[in-house]
């Protein structure tokens, strides 16, 4: 795969989108554009044109499964995905990365490694 540059995150959790956003432009140096809604996101995906989705699974209104499927309806490709949940069950992780996505982290992550562990999953997509 090409380089990592831009992330999309979406996560109905302030406090997760805040230190997401800490861990991955302050220590790893993305270009990270994070929206509060899957609607919010998918307004905006075309210009942003992210190279990665790193979503929160279970949100309302729109679940993360939702959002990907909408993102690459709205930019007419697949886009290689990461999901976040604090319910990270053996099913459902299996479900996810059966239909495609990289990799489902467990929240709480760490900061600190969150940028590397993305880095790992993408280089080994």
């Amino acid at each position: 795969m090409t380089e990592l540059k831009t992330i999309l995150h979406v996560d109905d959790d302030e406090d997760i989108l805040e230190i997401a956003r800490m861990a991955l432009t302050l220590v790893d140096s993305f270009d990270l554009h994070q929206f509060k809604t899957g609607t919010e996101a998918l307004q905006a995906i075309e210009t942003i044109q992210p190279d990665l989705l790193l979503l929160d699974v279970m949100m309302p209104n729109m679940s993360g499964p939702d959002v990907w499927k909408g993102a690459v309806a709205k930019l007419g490709r697949d886009i290689p995905t990461i999901f976040m949940t604090a319910k990270a069950e053996d099913e459902m992780s299996v479900e996810l990365k059966t239909s495609g996505a990289l990799e489902v982290i467990t929240k709480p992550f760490d900061p600190i490694t969150l940028g590397s562990q993305i880095r790992t999953v993408w280089a080994s997509a």
